[in-house]
């Protein structure tokens, strides 16, 4: 007989949820999260279906949070088995999703449903917060149900984040925090004219070269226990008309700070600003704050997570910020703690991504521990 944990997961990866698409995932869990005690709150907005699911009013407060969209597929005939078929063979669930998130969701739920069924007057609350727009924009969903939930005073104290964060074996790795991300967009003017007669032009690539220099060799900060060293980035560049006896007009150009909590965006943008300037460029310059860094230190979310996977597998897990964003992020700026913690992250948005199906029954159970260790 299929474990449980396995046969929602597949259910889940049966529906092509490709972002901003939800695809009937949501209802599928919010059924059972209602039949265990759980209030069904559904908020659309835009283009975007987001589950508020709660079960108590008082605190502690605990929080799943996760997200039933996926990333395409690319050429289904690329893959080894058909990318929506949930197939499981030789101990491997397939499917886009399998590991981001899907069976993290359908480890969530069903922690939930043996914790509450073993614990019906457990102390606190707990909730699932889950969009459909978390691979996409990330504009109509966890970000717009936390603006719901400030305006109306509904505070989560601790979050778990089902993105899949273990490495080489599961639990290895929980995210306790992340680095924030500041995307500019600098535009560099010149004057357009032929190579022949540099004297009567500005090349915008010549007058940039020292400041993209000085930029990407600066020393933004020296990290600290918990984050590397801020980092530059440049990701795009752009200029030319495609003719080689043309000297460009513009040079366009896109960079990324991935930062720690030791500088802020605004200072980051101020020497930015600085450095441009010292080197006498006329340029304009955007900017989009990505996310926030932020950290989650020793505490009962914490404590409750690193026990927990002690307790299923025996590893002594390692706390970590690296890697890119996540709905988190969001969620962290109202003044919760979170963490994140979910299977092993080898093939996330892969041709042919899998995920152990022992694993996702593990994670099951460490996730029902955590419930186990902060709300009994």
């Amino acid at each position: 007989m299929t474990h449980d944990v396995i046969a929602l997961a597949q259910a889940l990866i049966q529906r092509e949820s490709v972002t901003p698409e939800d695809a009937g995932c949501q209802q599928m869990m919010n059924d059972r999260l209602k039949a265990v005690g759980f209030n069904i709150e559904t908020l659309f907005f835009t283009d975007t279906l987001n589950t508020w699911a709660r079960k108590g009013t008082q605190s502690p407060h605990f929080c799943f949070a996760g997200h039933t969209d996926v990333v395409p597929t690319g050429p289904a005939q690329n893959w080894q088995h058909p990318p929506f078929s949930g197939l499981v063979k030789d101990g491997l669930l397939h499917g886009r999703g399998a590991a981001d998130m899907k069976g993290s969701l359908a480890a969530m739920l069903v922690a939930t449903e043996r914790f509450v069924t073993k614990n019906p007057d457990h102390k606190g609350s707990i909730s699932f917060l889950i969009t459909s727009d978390e691979e996409g924009p990330f504009i109509n969903g966890t970000t717009r149900v936390i603006d719901t939930l400030e305006a109306r005073g509904e505070k989560i104290d601790m979050c778990l984040v089902g993105e899949p964060s273990s490495c080489d074996v599961l639990g290895d790795v929980v995210k306790n925090g992340r680095r924030g991300s500041l995307t500019g967009f600098l535009k560099v003017k010149g004057i357009q004219g032929h190579v022949a007669y540099p004297h009567l032009a500005q090349n915008p690539i010549h007058l940039s070269s020292e400041a993209i220099t000085e930029l990407s060799q600066t020393v933004w900060d020296e990290g600290n226990e918990f984050f590397p060293a801020t980092s530059f980035q440049v990701s795009n560049i752009n200029g030319g008309t495609g003719a080689g006896n043309v000297i460009p007009g513009e040079l366009e150009i896109q960079f990324n700070f991935r930062f720690s909590t030791e500088v802020t965006h605004e200072q980051l943008q101020a020497r930015v600003n600085a450095i441009l300037q010292k080197h006498k460029l006329n340029y304009e310059l955007s900017w989009i704050v990505n996310g926030l860094p932020f950290i989650t230190e020793h505490g009962p979310l914490v404590d409750a997570t690193v026990s927990a996977i002690k307790s299923v597998t025996g590893l002594t897990t390692n706390l970590e910020t690296t890697g890119g964003t996540s709905d988190g992020r969001f969620i962290a700026q109202t003044g919760a703690k979170v963490i994140e913690l979910g299977p092993r992250n080898a093939t996330i948005h892969k041709v042919d991504e899998c995920v152990s199906t022992d694993d996702l029954i593990a994670l099951a159970y460490i996730y029902e521990q955590i419930l186990e260790n902060l709300l009994t």
